[in-house]
């Protein structure tokens, strides 16, 4: 007898049916729930041909032992062939068309008339789905017997992309889905362009997110990824002649064909509601609001591997029967129905507005749905793997929790609050396996970044929580105290207040006098010293006290009557306006950093800004002795796979062809080898003419998307990343504007000698409410439609905004690029792994020495990276000396600056944009992100890069070095560096 689990819509009973049975019922689920349909034995024979041959691999990556791997034989038997095992034939492209045909007829969502694309992809994606599943079941399977430990990834974001292509490419299927649907009269690549980017990230914490997933299936380490459904996404952006628009995302309009639903993962989330303590002193969270987070899974395969893992996906709702039908009878329909939106709406947009206290809660609700219906669910399976009787001491032997940025801090309350209320755990015990259990990922300096919720809001919206978080708060101040001492008040104040969790928060009773200070004794003052105002006024208060009461008898309840003084004197003296007291908070980057193990930043120079920076306190502590781990450096990384193996494929052969072979898919060193041919001619040939194909796809693209026409011939300039001021796009279109005016004020023939012909391409949202992000996207729009219609300009300058910018746009992109920008200010960009996928694609880089552009730049050569701009280290003295009012703009900084206001770009006002680079103090101005300091050397760097593209082969020869001396930015390097020092994970091949 043998199950067979498979895929299909939620519902209905799991079928076992005999091996040579010739109708049979099918369950098409995973864990739980299931379709049911009958299947001949033609059509089982084929779903058991998607499965994969056997492929013997090996891969080694810098510092990490091959000894590491560890390979697990199945420990329950060594029986007939199950459903998960390898097929020694992979299916051809006959079988591939007979499926895709099927699930067009047997598992629709259009109707049968046609067969047109967006009805081939679901077919597709379905058939896909398939050959999945069954690898899914095995890794699943196997790791509930093997009962390893098992690292959960919990990130707000994951910025997926398209799956098709990715899918097929780790299964080895491209080449048979081709033929396949080539048989049924479509193309695929016209097939996978159907497919819409999922909607759960946004910029680079997602997009990392994703690459780690792949690389954690690729180099088989048991993990999950945890996230949240949203059904709109942040947002699509429209590009119109007012600048950035936003729309809600439509990804899950005609649903997704990857995701399963889990109606039986289900768990309850509490909002609200009081605390009470019984007689045993166990607290109760009871009353309030409460919904359900039901999983959503998406498979990730791995590279030439069986092993596919989990990304589970929580959606929130209400159970029916918080629908009041009595209420929507009478005729109150949206009340009726308010416990549902309120519940499903938490998972409607990523980043909600928060300028709204609405818009607070809501995103304050987003990470403990996150948190508590992760670990709710982690906490299950671990029970349930743990058997009969659960050691809850083991648990951080069995579990790793990774925090991606401070979105799911809340782990570390909820995970100590399940602990204690409902496994009945003391503080000390739970507070001991959290700490060993959590870990946190910074991702960036920036204070908004750091984020810090409102004491008032937490208290109301999670009120357990917030004794928690007190309870560690109290427990810091001990460890600060012990640390400090109680000699130096003022040391000890410092400390406190830079380190505490809680933020403008007295001091807990048992501390209270803690920092007070001694009365400095009075000094007595002869009476006649004293001066008649004094008395005078010490008597008018006294008078004005004795008045103010006399007021409160004649005030009839409710009503005001005028002042005494106000009526006889004709004025009151003015009383001084009280200062408000700064809101109370909760700092939750402090109790991430309390909580956990380890605390990583994300390249080197980022790493050592939070050491020596952000939580420079807490780094020195003696206390952390006990954990010599706890801060480190984990550089982010970017999967090989699909950064250069499916969406170059053209240099991919090149890569392989030069290499010898495909073995730099999973041993990305393999492409230093390239760095010995950077000057041969065929190379250089070949990569021209790789680099060409992909810039005539980006021309297609740029016309389709914006209407305007650009050359290949041109160097193609990107710059595509979240639209935020410390990035500074601000910085590059200014710089396009002086090439413009100087460009305005040549002849044709000294323009053509002087310029080298540019695309200069921008992509990235800007917040909905970053008003200046938002200005800067308006300004480049603005400029593109002045120089794009000039006559006199042509194909020397053409400025582009690529509207709605996505992992699908930068497939695109990323391979056609000759220079990238990468310009923060020094210090401010924690990593950055655009800067990575450009170099690997043979990019050139111009950047200032930040994030990840430090190490890029000396593994790929400092003669192969164009530098400027001020360093980390040198920018608080320059907004210092701003402050002052020392700085001297460049004059050609104020020469671009007068260009703009003359309007030659347009009616628009632009005094609000350029206003923030001007004065030397104030909000929004002073040039915080020391745009006019740098501008000077990044206009000087551009000078360089125009006169070294014009020799093509010293400029192909940059590019293969960059390519070259990227090997050591695959995201399979650093989930290595996470498994072995933070995570404690090893790799579990499937038999």
């Amino acid at each position: 007898m043998a199950t067979w689990r498979y895929s299909t819509m939620p519902g209905g009973a799991e079928a076992v049916s005999s091996r040579n049975a010739v109708g049979r019922f099918v369950d098409f689920s995973h864990g739980g729930g299931g379709g049911r349909r009958v299947i001949k034995s033609d059509q089982l024979m084929l779903i058991r041909k998607w499965q994969l041959r056997p492929v013997k691999r090996s891969f080694s990556v810098r510092n990490v032992s091959s000894e590491q791997q560890q390979k697990v034989k199945d420990l329950v038997t060594q029986q007939q062939e199950s459903p998960g095992s390898y097929n020694p034939f992979p299916p051809d492209a006959s079988s591939i068309a007979s499926s895709i045909k099927y699930h067009s007829e047997f598992t629709p969502l259009f109707s049968p008339e046609k067969f047109d694309p967006p009805k081939a992809f679901f077919a597709t994606a379905q058939s896909i789905r398939d050959a999945l599943i069954i690898n899914w079941n095995a890794t699943y399977d196997y790791y509930e017997r093997l009962n390893v430990k098992q690292a959960y990834y919990l990130s707000m974001e994951f910025l997926q992309g398209r799956a098709l292509l990715n899918a097929i490419g780790n299964l080895g299927l491209t080449g048979a889905y081709a033929e396949a649907l080539s048989k049924l009269g479509h193309n695929l690549e016209n097939i996978a362009s159907q497919e819409p980017d999922a909607a759960l990230g946004n910029g680079g914490l997602g997009r990392l997110a994703s690459c780690f997933l792949d690389s954690l299936a690729t180099l088989n380490y048991p993990a999950w990824g945890y996230g949240l459904r949203y059904r709109y996404g942040l947002f699509k952006q429209r590009i119109t002649k007012d600048g950035q628009e936003e729309v809600a995302e439509n990804w899950l309009e005609m649903s997704n064909p990857w995701e399963i639903v889990r109606n039986d993962v289900a768990y309850p989330i509490k909002f609200y509601g009081k605390v009470l303590t019984d007689s045993d002193g166990k607290k109760h969270w009871i009353g309030g609001e409460d919904i359900q987070a039901v999983a959503y899974d998406v498979p990730i395969p791995g590279y030439e591997t069986k092993t596919t893992i989990n990304l589970r996906l929580w959606s929130t709702k209400a159970p029916s029967g918080d629908f009041d039908l009595s209420v929507f009878n009478s005729g109150k329909h949206t009340q009726a129905a308010e416990a549902l939106y309120n519940a499903e709406k938490i998972c409607y947009v990523l980043y909600p507005g928060d300028e709204s206290l609405e818009g607070k809660i809501l995103r304050l609700k987003q990470q403990y749905t996150l948190c508590s219906a992760s670990l709710q669910d982690i906490i299950a399976r671990f029970e349930r793997r743990s058997g009969a009787k659960v050691k809850w001491d083991e648990f951080p032997d069995k579990v790793a929790v990774q925090m991606n940025d401070t979105h799911p801090t809340l782990c570390i309350p909820e995970l100590m609050r399940i602990l204690i209320d409902v496994k009945g755990l003391s503080w000390n015990e739970a507070w001991n396996i959290t700490q060993r259990t959590v870990a946190y990922t910074n991702h960036t300096v920036l204070p908004e970044a750091l984020e810090k919720w409102s004491l008032e809001l937490m208290e109301k919206l999670l009120p357990r929580h917030m004794e928690i978080i007190e309870m560690v708060d109290e427990e810091l101040i001990r460890t600060i105290v012990s640390e400090h001492g109680k000699a130096d008040s003022n040391l000890l104040e410092k400390k406190l207040k830079q380190m505490r969790i809680l933020e403008n928060v007295e001091l807990p009773a048992a501390f209270s006098d803690l920092l007070v200070k001694p009365k400095k004794s009075p000094v007595a003052v002869p009476s006649d010293e004293l001066g008649e105002s004094e008395e005078e006024e010490e008597a008018e208060a006294e008078a004005e006290a004795e008045e103010e009461k006399e007021e409160e008898k004649l005030k009839p309840a409710g009503g005001k009557i005028k002042s005494v003084k106000e009526g006889t004197q004709g004025k009151k003296k003015k009383i001084p306006e009280p200062v408000p007291e700064p809101p109370k908070l909760v700092r939750m980057a402090n109790l991430c950093v309390v909580g956990g193990h380890a605390v990583n930043g994300v390249a080197a120079i980022h790493s050592e800004i939070v050491k020596d920076e952000v939580f420079n306190d807490f780094f020195q502590l003696k206390f952390w002795q006990l954990w010599p781990e706890k801060f480190q450096n984990k550089t982010n990384g970017v999967t090989p796979r699909r950064w250069i193996r499916f969406c170059n494929p053209e240099l991919s052969k090149i890569i392989t062809r030069w290499t010898g072979s495909e073995d730099w898919v999973l041993n990305t060193e393999k492409l230093s080898e390239l760095r010995k041919f950077a000057d041969n001619e065929d190379l250089q040939i070949q990569w021209r003419a790789a680099k060409r194909s992909n810039k005539l796809k980006v021309a297609s693209l740029i016309k389709e998307r914006t209407g305007y026409i650009v050359s290949p011939d041109s160097m193609f300039d990107i710059q595509v990343k979240r639209i935020h001021e410390y990035k500074r796009q601000l910085l590059n279109i200014l710089g396009i504007v002086y090439r413009y005016k100087k460009m305005k004020e040549m002849s044709a023939s000294e323009r053509k000698k002087k310029f080298v012909p540019r695309v200069c391409i921008f992509g990235g949202k800007a917040f909905a409410t970053y008003v200046q992000a938002k200005r800067i996207v308006k300004f480049i729009t603005d400029v593109g439609a002045t120089v794009n219609h000039d006559p006199d300009i042509g194909d020397l300058l053409k400025v582009i905004f690529v509207p709605d910018y996505n992992v699908s746009v930068a497939e695109l992109l990323i391979p056609a690029s000759e220079l990238s920008q990468h310009i923060s200010t020094a210090g401010m960009e924690a990593s950055g792994t655009s800067n990575m996928k450009f170099a690997m694609n043979g990019c050139i880089l111009i950047g200032t020495l930040d994030g990840a552009n430090v190490e890029i730049r000396e593994e790929v050569g400092e003669e192969n990276f164009f530098l400027f701009g001020a360093k980390a280290h040198e920018i608080a003295g320059l907004r210092k000396e701003r402050a002052e009012g020392k700085f001297v703009p460049d004059p050609r900084f104020e020469e671009v600056k007068k260009f703009i206001k003359s309007g030659v770009f347009g009616s628009s006002n632009y005094n609000e944009l350029l206003g923030s680079l001007e004065g030397n103090e104030g909000f929004g101005r002073a040039d915080y992100f020391l745009v006019g300091k740098d501008f000077p050397s990044y206009i000087e760097c551009q000078e360089k890069v125009d006169e070294t593209y014009k020799d093509q082969k010293v400029w192909t020869r940059m590019s293969i070095m960059n390519t070259g001396g990227s090997y050591n930015f695959s995201s399979d390097r650093t989930i290595h560096e996470y498994a072995r020092e933070i995570w404690n994970i090893k790799p579990v091949e499937l038999p």
